[in-house]
């Protein structure tokens, strides 16, 4: 989408030489592109920052199930407020072929591997990907020790590592599988097998301590310690 005829001709040029993107509209103005959003599926977007009435940023916003995004702009600096909306990537105008095709291949890389995601079963998988900053790591499970929710972003702890991600609390609690995770507290999910002792309302991990809230206690309790406890 652009109000640029200019920019929607030579977007259109570029897409027809890349033979894994089909083209299904070219809009100039938010109100036909949600037009299009809603009549069809669509899984990746072009997108101006720069337009009259509604800007592409605010334009994200308003969309319920949003789609891929690639932001095109001729301001470098406005970049930022489209990583911070989880865009795949934003180019600056002009826009050479060399750098579009680069970006659409990043595009398609994260499409395979939302759609082998989505077709496995997370406890069968032994890793996943999280986006930081324009990069994305790979985390096995296995090395994770526990994930803490700041602000509008969470923080993935391994034993080597550190990473922050533009994700929500929720979304990784509902995607983690509930065999390995266990939310202990509404600040923290941590890795059940990596947990080394649970002292009153404590769990240390290594050398972190990680709390335990109140109304948590028992559950947790009950899943990391009462069937495993040797007894007298």
């Amino acid at each position: 989408m652009d109000d640029e005829p200019l920019a929607r001709k030579g977007m259109q040029e570029y897409i027809d030489e890349v033979d894994f993107l089909d083209c299904r509209a070219i809009c100039e103005n938010t109100s036909i592109a949600a037009g299009v959003l809603n009549r069809e599926k669509i899984d990746l977007i072009f997108l101006d920052i720069q337009m009259p009435r509604m800007t592409g940023i605010e334009f994200v916003k308003t969309l319920r199930h949003q789609p891929m995004v690639i932001f095109t702009t001729a301001y470098s600096e406005l970049a930022l407020q489209g990583y911070e909306l989880e865009a795949l990537d934003y180019l600056v105008k002009p826009i050479s072929f060399e750098r579009f095709l680069k970006s659409v291949n990043r595009a398609k890389e994260f499409f395979e591997l939302k759609q082998a995601g989505e077709s496995g079963n997370n406890t069968t998988k032994d890793f996943f990907f999280v986006k930081c900053d324009s990069r994305y790591e790979k985390i096995f499970y296995d090395e994770l020790l526990f994930v803490k929710a700041m602000e509008n972003y969470v923080v993935l702890q391994t034993g080597s590592a550190q990473f922050i991600s533009y994700l929500t609390f929720k979304s990784v609690e509902e995607q983690f599988p509930a065999d390995k995770f266990l939310k202990v507290h509404k600040s923290f999910i941590v890795s059940i097998a990596k947990i080394d002792k649970i002292e009153g309302n404590q769990i240390r991990i290594g050398q972190h301590t990680v709390p335990i809230s109140r109304n948590l206690k028992d559950e947790v309790m009950a899943k990391v310690v009462n069937d495993k406890l040797l007894k007298r």
